[in-house]
């Protein structure tokens, strides 16, 4: 994006602004300065962040524990909240399938919610059933996120032929909201 800059209109509030970035003109062209944005707000109520709420898509991979430190990561920069989410997927109708999904995914988001707490943000521990892609993008417009992070590994082989389109190429064509796709080695 670029702006458009008016190089024509210049008058002494400009020698101000350079003294002082948070200064602003007055009707009468004297200057003040303005209140910063986090103190102006009253307690505890953040404007102006960028973001502040951020659904972390938990997985049983590198990729997966790597967007939550990620997730995490931009939740502490930005004082938001963190919704871990783990989808129990039910594409598999096998019980015994879904039950250890159903384990694993309580570990992980446990595990999310007690790194989160270790750095001071936020945690609330999600879950779904259902088609992966599908129910990460319902929860997002739901609960009107502003972040989603989603790991994505490296893929090769049989599975790039059986599976061409993964979660997380699914959840960015999808969003409404932006998509942060996260490598195991990022």
């Amino acid at each position: 994006m670029s702006a458009e800059i008016d190089t024509d209109s210049t008058d002494a509030t400009d020698a101000a602004d350079a003294a002082d970035p948070t200064a602003t003109a007055g009707p009468d062209g004297s200057t003040a300065a303005a209140e910063p944005a986090e103190s102006a707000a009253s307690d505890g109520d953040r404007v102006g962040s960028v973001f502040d709420r951020v659904l972390v898509v938990t997985g049983d991979d590198e990729a997966g524990r790597a967007a939550v430190d990620a997730g995490l990561d931009v939740a502490a920069a930005y004082g938001a909240t963190v919704d871990a989410l783990y989808v129990v997927d039910t594409a598999e109708g096998w019980d015994m399938v879904v039950e250890r999904r159903e384990r694993t995914g309580e570990a992980l988001v446990e595990d999310a919610a007690a790194r989160g707490e270790a750095v001071g943000v936020d945690v609330a521990e999600r879950f779904r059933y259902g088609t992966p892609h599908e129910e990460v993008l319902d929860f997002a417009d739901v609960h009107d996120v502003d972040l989603i992070v989603v790991g994505s590994a490296r893929r090769t082989g049989l599975d790039r032929l059986v599976h061409p389109e993964t979660v997380p190429t699914r959840v960015q064509r999808g969003a409404s909201a932006p998509v942060l796709v996260v490598g195991a080695d990022d």
